[in-house]
């Protein structure tokens, strides 16, 4: 596609071959009534598994399909960074591999997108359709911690179903950790976050790679880290320029 889509769809994959196929189907099957011209971009974080091949099939047969793997493991955050930096989109949108986000969510993700800079998927109400109660307590202490921590009121800040505009990513550092933290961090730049419900499906296939401790312990040293952000970080804002015909106006 050589015009830039309105909408990408941005997915790291690990160990995701089953799902990989119903997920791509899932998108196309809720995007395209839409009209909307979008692209799947899917970032293989080296699997283990034969992922690397369905994508590869995947790309062949769907020109909407962009796949690129990683030359190393390096983790959730920087395959869905490769993802970000490589999309196009003027919305991005963020989800698993695993199927248990919905495709068909999406076009309330877009609805949405009237409302805030950034639309955060709530499992809250739906949780136990998907998970069992321990990968649902897991999830209720993280995300208390995490807005205990951070000042927070995001009330699943563990989903990365979410929705946003291309400019929130434009001052993001990357860091081992970050997806778990955007709605944050696009809130220190000085942009809007809003949450909608949206459904949880059981995984179809494969096993989990996230459990109490990534969900809460691994990522406690990124808490203080995003805390310290938030008090030292600040936003400023050009007032008038002289001699910069190349510069409009700029946010920091």
């Amino acid at each position: 596609m050589t015009t830039p889509p309105t909408l990408s769809v941005v997915i790291p994959c690990y160990n995701e071959q089953g799902n990989l196929i119903p997920l791509v189907t899932g998108i196309a099957q809720a995007l395209d009534p839409l009209n909307t011209n979008y692209e799947i971009i899917i970032t293989d974080d080296c699997s283990k598994d034969d992922s690397w091949n369905v994508l590869k099939k995947l790309a062949a047969e769907n020109p909407r399909v962009l796949a690129q793997k990683l030359a190393k493991n390096s983790g959730q955050s920087a395959a869905l960074w490769a993802g970000i930096k490589a999309s196009r989109g003027n919305y991005i949108a963020t989800l698993d591999a695993d199927m248990q986000n919905d495709p068909r969510d999406l076009p309330k993700f877009l609805q949405a997108m009237t409302t805030a800079d950034c639309i955060c998927g709530s499992r809250i109400e739906v949780r136990s359709q998907g998970d069992n109660l321990i990968r649902q307590l897991s999830s209720k202490i993280a995300n208390g911690v995490r807005n205990w921590i951070t000042r927070e009121n995001v009330t699943d800040s563990g989903c990365c179903y979410r929705m946003f505009k291309r400019e929130c990513t434009a001052n993001l550092k990357f860091f081992k950790g970050m997806h778990r933290f955007l709605p944050t961090l696009f809130k220190i730049d000085g942009y809007s976050v809003a949450e909608i419900p949206v459904n949880h499906q059981h995984r179809l296939t494969g096993v989990s790679n996230y459990g109490v401790w990534n969900r809460l312990f691994a990522s406690s040293h990124d808490l203080f880290a995003v805390r310290w952000m938030q008090k030292k970080m600040f936003r400023f804002q050009v007032g008038e320029q002289i001699n910069f015909p190349h510069v409009t106006e700029k946010k920091f």
